[in-house]
């Protein structure tokens, strides 16, 4: 056979066939011509019915869909107007648990950094009264509220996940911080099970377990500091959330505050102004850190945000937060060797207290004697010490595993948490639980030091250690005369900053930090002005 034959054989592109061949069966009416498979049929996405038309499941899916949100929005509505608030959040609570919860099975990864985000919000949907400070009560409409649903929720897919990362990989990502915290959260549990009122610990013990599973879980999500960023960012998405609000409810003439003795203190989006300032507190601290690392646009953003949160936090006129927070900033400036940014903070401190004289009578309140069971805003360190002389011995009915977590309110008759958590670890958790948190403290602090020892000059990385640092130090020194622990939504923040640390701190010694095309804009490398 010569080459022509062979030619006439194959069929030269475009032209007509061999003799004998079969014609090409022409595409399907309807159909792509260029999308046509082996078979001749087309590969169009549809096995029915008309191109571009949903599918028979498709269509009964986007059906029932329209009936739930219409019987939601009518069940809402009519609980509204009848003024029944639970009515009106648990439907809309459960249509969005079933859309979180689609989430988190398809795009976990998506989820976790959603609930960064939001969560500073969801307070605004609880149904039962404020409780930091002082007894709960409640406990069933407590146990509704939609951050304890969405606790519950994290907890059962975040096992999940964790279940299938360690039958993939084998093992799990961890640290001595991680293994200090799953203790805490142990001893919590162990405590909450011998607890008088059972119902009311588990639900403190519940809250907590978020907190020390959501570090579990960022430890795996970031496995450098590249994916550290994007942490970051769904963290200042959450600020941006709590400010804004703040700032369209007091531009309306309804800002969110709280009255409290002679005092009015903005709350924000929580639903007390102590957990709004240690919120603020954090997130305040951890950006003066990253600040100057930041590429413009980024610092420029920033600057926003970190500006109007001084000026909320003093506004929330919380000793401990401004207090905290003044630490922090210091470990903050002393660590970039910033003579500026500690100047400024002397700035801030007389402003502050010339624009706002609340916020200095609120302090002079320090001198101020006050009995157990006096007002609410003579909280002094002389009425903290003889609380703390009268609670301490609540231990002794069982030293090893404590009265349980949330208990001493409900055993004094002042009714008020021991605001010293060092000394809460003790009585509602003994021996074995102050052990597990002061060894939490302790590596904590261990964490920050690694991630300075570790981190780059005039990286990013270098900021996330300065910031988590800062952190750290205002964590423990509020801790010691405060209920942080209890303000378990702000130690979501704490904790994802202490995530990003860990992951810089497992950087090895003179590495160079991530680098190169998307990365958010919060990657932005040094350079940038002082803070």
């Amino acid at each position: 056979m010569n080459e022509g034959d062979r030619q006439a054989l194959r069929g030269a592109p475009g032209g007509d066939p061999p003799s004998g061949a079969a014609p090409a069966r022409p595409a399907p009416s309807g159909t792509d011509p260029g999308r046509v498979d082996r078979t001749g049929h087309s590969a169009r996405a549809g096995r029915s019915g008309d191109p571009g038309r949903p599918g028979r499941t498709g269509t009964v899916l986007t059906g029932l869909a329209a009936l739930v949100a219409a019987a939601t929005a009518v069940v809402a509505g009519l609980s509204m107007a009848g003024g029944d608030r639970m009515g009106v959040v648990l439907p809309l609570a459960a249509v969005t648990g079933l859309l979180v919860a689609a989430l988190a099975v398809t795009r976990f990864a998506a989820y976790v950094l959603l609930m960064l985000a939001v969560r500073s919000c969801v307070d605004l949907f609880k149904l039962s009264g404020p409780t930091a400070g002082r007894a709960g009560g409640g406990e069933a409409t407590r146990a509704m509220d939609p951050s304890t649903l969405l606790a519950v929720l994290f907890l059962l897919a975040a096992g999940l996940w964790l279940a299938a990362q360690l039958r993939r990989n084998g093992r799990l990502r961890g640290s001595p911080l991680g293994l200090a915290m799953l203790l805490v959260g142990a001893t919590c549990l162990i405590s909450a099970l011998g607890a008088g009122q059972r119902t009311a610990s588990l639900l403190e013990a519940l809250r907590i377990l978020t907190v020390v599973v959501m570090f579990v879980v960022l430890e795996q999500l970031i496995p450098d500091t590249r994916a550290a960023r994007r942490v970051l960012l769904a963290c200042y998405a959450s600020l941006v959330l709590a400010l804004g609000y703040t700032v369209v409810m007091s531009l309306a003439g309804q800002p969110p505050s709280e009255v409290k003795g002679s005092f009015t203190r903005i709350s924000g989006p929580f639903s007390q102004s102590t957990t709004f300032g240690r919120y603020l507190m954090f997130l305040v601290i951890f950006g003066f850190g990253i600040h100057r690392f930041l590429g413009r646009r980024s610092r420029v953003a920033l600057t926003v945000l970190l500006t109007a949160s001084l000026g909320f936090l003093l506004l929330t006129n919380t000793r401990s937060a401004i207090l905290g927070a003044a630490i922090g900033l210091v470990v903050v400036a002393v660590l970039h060797r910033s003579r500026r940014m500690l100047v400024g903070l002397v700035v801030v401190a007389v402003a502050g207290v010339a624009l706002l004289p609340a916020v200095g009578e609120r302090f002079a309140q320090i001198t101020q004697a006050r009995s157990v069971g006096g007002g609410p805003t003579g909280n002094t360190l002389e009425w903290r010490v003889a609380y703390w002389t009268d609670i301490v011995t609540l231990a002794n009915r069982n030293p090893v595993t404590g009265i349980g977590p949330n208990m001493t309110q409900r055993e004094t008759a002042e009714a008020k948490k021991p605001h010293n958590d060092f000394l809460r670890a003790y009585v509602e958790t003994g021996v074995l639980g102050l052990l597990a948190y002061l060894a939490m403290i302790v590596l904590t602090l261990h964490t920050a030091r690694q991630a300075l020892r570790r981190a780059p000059p005039g990286s990013l990385d270098r900021g996330i250690a300065v910031g988590f640092a800062g952190c750290a130090v205002a964590f423990v020194a509020v801790s010691a005369a405060s209920n942080v622990i209890s303000n378990v939504v702000t130690l979501w923040y704490l904790f994802a900053f202490a995530a990003a640390a860990s992951a810089v701190a497992r950087t090895p010694a003179g590495a160079a930090p991530a680098t190169g095309p998307g990365v958010p804009a919060l990657a932005g490398r040094g350079g940038g002005t002082s803070t």
